[in-house]
């Protein structure tokens, strides 16, 4: 594990309320989750988004990432905000950085929610592939095929402003640290540590999601005791952007029933 960066984060909500940090996807910042930030904080939860190394307004270091360097800034995070314990929300890299904490840091962990993910996502020659892609191009030359994955070709028609802002996020990514984590997805295989993983679980899987299909989100429930499967219809890979209000939903009931 390399040394923990500070990332760029956002906090929303009572300073005393139980603490959500909220994990994105490959591509993303902190704004992805834009549409659970209100809900949450109405309900008392302390909201706390960040932006993943390499993304955003976070530092840069040099690559290659490795998942526990992603699980290790979380951590630092949690420090910074004097929180011993959090609920974690992760979507695809998010989600999986999550599966790490719940498995390496139980003690951390109040609850997870799993959106959109995989314990292990190949072909590994695909992710070696975009990064020298984005290395050589910049994440613009990906920005297009990502919104692709992203939403639903009819969610992209009906609302050409929502796929732009998307659009611009992807490509507004430093090359370095978007290849970078491309290795943490490339080198991960979460699977045999799902048994770890005690922290009550709910993990959420979208119809329509290209990336990570309904079948990765049936490995991760499998693996884990006790978690709870639910399938998001009409969803893409960025489930809560496309159809927030069930996804809302569902994380809402999850962190009630353990609160």
């Amino acid at each position: 594990m390399s040394e923990p960066v500070k990332v760029h984060s956002v906090a929303e909500g009572p300073a005393d309320g139980p603490v959500v940090v909220f994990g994105g996807s490959l591509g993303s910042d902190h704004r992805m989750w834009e549409p659970q930030v209100k809900p949450l904080v109405d309900k008392g939860f302390r909201v706390v988004r960040y932006d993943t190394r390499g993304h955003g307004a976070s530092p840069v270091p040099p690559g290659p990432y490795a998942l526990e360097d992603l699980g290790g800034d979380v951590l630092a995070l949690l420090d910074e905000y004097g929180a011993e314990r959090a609920h974690f929300v992760g979507l695809s890299l998010g989600g999986m950085t999550g599966m790490w904490l719940g498995a390496h840091a139980p003690d951390r962990i109040e609850s997870l929610v799993l959106c959109c993910t995989s314990a292990k996502l190949g072909p590994p020659r695909m992710w070696a592939e975009r990064a020298e892609t984005v290395r050589e191009h910049g994440t613009g030359a990906v920005a297009e095929a990502g919104v692709g994955r992203w939403v639903t070709a009819g969610y992209a028609a009906a609302h050409p402003d929502r796929a732009a802002y998307l659009r611009e996020m992807i490509a507004a990514v430093p090359a370095e640290g978007y290849a970078a984590s491309c290795r943490a997805i490339e080198e991960m295989d979460l699977v045999d540590d799902l048994p770890k993983i005690a922290a009550r679980t709910l993990v959420i899987a979208g119809s329509e999601d290209p990336a990570t299909p309904v079948e990765h989100a049936e490995v991760i429930a499998g693996g884990i005791a006790d978690a709870r499967l639910e399938v998001v219809e009409g969803a893409a890979h960025l489930g809560n952007f496309e159809k927030p209000e069930p996804f809302t939903a569902l994380i809402l009931d999850h962190l009630e029933q353990v609160r």
